[in-house]
Order: structure tokens, then sequence, then C-alpha cells
């Protein structure tokens, strides 16, 4: 059976994974790419260093973001939402939004090993050795969902 998902389910599901997909688009070139990333308040959180998928959001900020839970072929859940990039520079609302994204990947790590790219590492002191992540927000405007299930 296919169907919708309700708005509690597209809640759920963007609450439950950690792993989504950005699709942006500028200048005639389209980019689509897997992220970590925490949900909260209607806001997708999440972080890069500088890249393509930065530079094309700062030129288009409207994205689009899909995220799913398969379980089989017959047995899934997708949400699409379409939102608006927003970089954030304010310092305590960084550090919210890394801490929460750790707080998210950080069941996922299997080794206790730096990972400076999302942000993790072992040494304070590797503070400053670390990539320069920019940290940013998307602000959805337009969820729909849908799931198959037999």
């Amino acid at each position: 059976m296919l169907g919708k998902l309700n708005e509690t389910q597209i809640e759920n599901l963007l609450k439950e994974q950690v792993i989504g997909r950005i699709a942006c688009q500028a200048n005639g070139d389209i980019y689509l790419v897997p992220v970590n990333y925490v949900y909260r308040n209607g806001y997708i959180y999440s972080h890069s260093a500088e890249g393509k998928k930065i530079r094309m959001m700062r030129e288009n900020p409207e994205v689009c973001f899909e995220v799913d839970n398969i379980n089989s072929v017959f047995r899934w859940q997708s949400v699409i939402a379409k939102g608006t990039y927003e970089e954030i520079t304010d310092a305590e609302e960084k550090q919210q939004a890394m801490q929460g994204i750790i707080h998210r990947i950080m069941p996922l790590v299997t080794s206790p090993t730096s990972h400076p790219s999302h942000g993790i590492i072992e040494k304070d002191s590797d503070v400053g050795t670390t990539v320069e992540l920019i940290i940013y927000r998307i602000k959805l405007r337009e969820k729909t969902g849908r799931f198959e299930k037999n």
C-alpha cells in the first residue's frame, strides 16, 4: 500500500534520521549531496567545509531536502522538503547547532578517533588544527511525505 505521511509522521521521520540529502542549484548546475543533520523547530541544522555545496547555496539559497527510512523495497518512508539556506554567524547559535549535530552522530561513531570534518576532536589542543566548519540551517517551509508498506 502506498500512502501519504501525515504531519506528525513527517516530523517524526525528520527528527529520527541522521543523514539526509540536500539538492541545490546555481548557474545552471544542480548538485545533490548527503549531509549529517539535526532537526529542531522547523530547521535542518548542518555543517560543511567551504566547497561546491556552500558556494551554490550562497548563490541560490533555495534548496530541497530529502530524508528516508528504507527497510525494504516495499517498506519505506520518505520526506521531501523545500526551504531556504541560512548561514549561522552568531557564536552561541553556532555552538548550540554543533552540539546538537555531534550529539546525534556520536552514537554512530564506531571508533574514538578524531573526525575534524565533523567537528569531533580527540584533544582540546586540536581545536586550532581542525577544518574551518560553516554551520548553517535550512528553514523548511513546505514538507511532503510518502510511504509504502506491505
